[in-house]
């Protein structure tokens, strides 16, 4: 499974229940590294083992009716700690800066074998995927650390990487845009609050 196209699945899905991912970073390392930003309505954070398994379900990492009750504090501790190196190694990467001790624990996490998967057929005899074992915290986060890699070691990839000029957003996306003018990280959200910032600013001047 190339995480690649599981980001490219998962980009632009509404979230899980209550907890309101979002996947619209244009990769799914990026999308786990935008998890450290509180969404609208102050939920979302890896802050346990129920909102990681929503997330890992959301950004198909995970096949639908996968068992989630062996994720626990280890795998939250260990997807917080990648999720950070993989955060400060790409932000170093825009800024044009060495970043050695996330880079030595990305690549650790990369080197793990991602998890097997398998192709069977659903009630209506569709071909859906599969795991073939129990997910192991390891093998996925593999799959998530190989894709920073791929993405940080794609010229052409890298040079879209950017910033959100969203007011107080953090957040890092894949710019895929033509012209590569995007601006924000999501036109819905960031965008249309500065949309409606800007015009409320020329209200108040107009009233003024």
């Amino acid at each position: 499974m190339a995480a690649g196209r599981t980001a490219g699945r998962a980009a632009g899905t509404a979230g899980t229940g209550a907890y309101g991912w979002r996947f619209d970073s244009g990769r799914v390392c990026l999308d786990l590294v935008a998890t450290a930003e509180p969404p609208q309505g102050g939920r979302g954070r890896l802050d346990g083992a129920v909102p990681l398994g929503r997330w890992l379900l959301g950004a198909g990492l995970l096949p639908p009716g996968t068992p989630l009750a062996g994720i626990d504090a280890r795998w939250v501790r260990s997807f917080t700690e990648l999720r950070d190196g993989i955060g400060r190694l790409v932000r170093a990467e825009i800024d044009g800066r060495p970043a050695p001790a996330a880079l030595e624990r990305v690549n650790a996490a990369a080197a793990g074998s991602p998890p097997g998967i398998r192709a069977v057929r659903n009630e209506a005899g569709v071909l859906v995927r599969a795991a073939i074992a129990e997910p192991e915290c390891a093998a996925l986060l593999a799959v998530v650390a190989r894709d920073a890699v791929e993405l940080l070691t794609d010229q052409d990839a890298r040079a879209r990487l950017r910033r959100c000029e969203g007011d107080r957003c953090r957040r890092v996306y894949l710019d895929t845009s033509r012209g590569r003018r995007r601006r924000w990280c999501s036109s819905e959200v960031c965008g249309n609050r500065e949309r409606v910032a800007r015009h409320r600013r020329r209200a108040a001047l107009t009233e003024a």
